[in-house]
């Protein structure tokens, strides 16, 4: 199953959506897609759309995910990331009025280069993504905090 996120911003992601429809179409998609769409109206009769849901049934739709196709959003990439999903990652973009500026190019970008993620420009180059995600394995994904534990931990460990 591929679960795509749109995340809660207000504006549209209907770009993202009509690809993936095209590609269903084309039969290059041939998964179950389930998509959590936030404002983003759209209507297909092949994927299964939700508005926004519940965060609980959110997560139960990532655990089960083979892939997961998302915008920019940090929030969504970090949620799959921890669950060690693979991650295609679309930037919403200021000139289709889908978000207030290109902060989420720089994320996708950013992610990307780490190996994190497939991030591509833009949903011209998805069909490309979803070959290229076959062979991906992801680098995993250390928070932070987990560094910071295990400097920590080495610490202790050192001084006894």
């Amino acid at each position: 199953m591929i679960l795509v996120m749109l995340g809660t911003q207000n504006n549209s992601f209907h770009r993202l959506l009509e690809k993936i429809d095209e590609l269903i179409e084309a039969k290059k998609i041939t998964e179950e897609v389930i998509v959590q769409a936030g404002y983003t109206k759209y209507k297909s009769k092949n994927m299964k759309i939700f508005g926004l849901i519940p965060e609980e049934e959110l997560e139960k739709y990532q655990e089960q995910a083979d892939l997961i196709i998302t915008h920019g959003g940090v929030g969504s990439i970090i949620s799959s990331l921890k669950k060690e999903k693979k991650v295609i990652a679309v930037p919403r973009m200021h000139r289709y009025d889908e978000h207030v500026n290109d902060h989420q190019k720089e994320i996708v970008e950013t992610y990307d280069k780490k190996g994190y993620i497939i991030g591509i420009k833009g949903v011209r180059s998805l069909g490309k993504a979803l070959e290229r995600v076959k062979d991906f394995t992801p680098k995993p994904l250390q928070s932070g905090n987990k560094k910071m534990l295990d400097l920590i931990s080495n610490f202790i460990d050192n001084v006894k």
